[in-house]
């Protein structure tokens, strides 16, 4: 079965990132869910930004590398907007990585924010909705889909939902689709089977 570490969105280590977990423990992996905010879960996105931003992005690098330090390299990289990038970083720049699953969020290859080129081998899968302001709207679904152009449909698989909600995964937030997100579940239970 898969390792997995799964990073959370701006409103931190909710008990629906928790419930998400779980539904992929439950196709028998291993799953870390570590908390970069140390318990702070802001009640918006808005607020998390603010945190985010008030932390630092080199603090919260070192928090991530330091939930990492202790895992074996053949990891699947997981993570929900704010967290997807993290997960994308390590899926780019730590060796040995098995796959990522990106959700809500993709950085493009090339450019300002680029962690550079995409490894070889390695399977990515990336999910958000077709009207959402912060994946559809601000490049991120353009950038999947260069992803996906540049690595390959045999390794890199694009699943876009109908819909306008951010974090729609998210059992404990206002956002969640039960109908999308029970699909995103099935699809990335399907991933891991494959990179186990």
């Amino acid at each position: 079965m898969a390792e997995v570490v799964l990073f959370h969105h701006v409103q931190g280590l909710t008990e629906g990132v928790c419930a998400f977990a779980e539904e992929l423990r439950a196709g028998g992996h291993t799953v870390h869910t570590p908390d970069l905010f140390d318990g702070s879960q802001p009640p918006t996105i808005e607020d998390g930004i603010a945190l985010t931003e008030s932390i630092g992005d080199g603090v919260l690098r070192e928090r991530a590398d330091r939930a990492v330090a202790d895992l074996p390299a053949g990891l699947v990289y997981a993570g929900f907007s704010f967290g997807a990038g993290v997960a994308q970083r390590f899926a780019q720049t730590r060796p040995g990585a098995r796959g990522a699953m990106l959700y809500e969020s993709c950085i493009p290859l090339t450019g300002e924010w680029a962690f550079g080129p995409w490894p070889d081998g390695v399977p990515v899968q990336i999910h958000g909705m077709d009207k959402d302001p912060f994946f559809a709207l601000e490049g991120d679904l353009d950038a999947a889909r260069e992803l996906v152009e540049t690595v390959g449909s045999e390794l890199a698989e694009l699943f876009v939902y109908e819909g306008d909600r951010h974090l729609f995964a998210d059992s404990s937030l206002p956002s969640y689709d039960a109908d999308a997100a029970g699909l995103v579940v099935q699809r990335s239970r399907e991933f891991l089977y494959r990179v186990s």
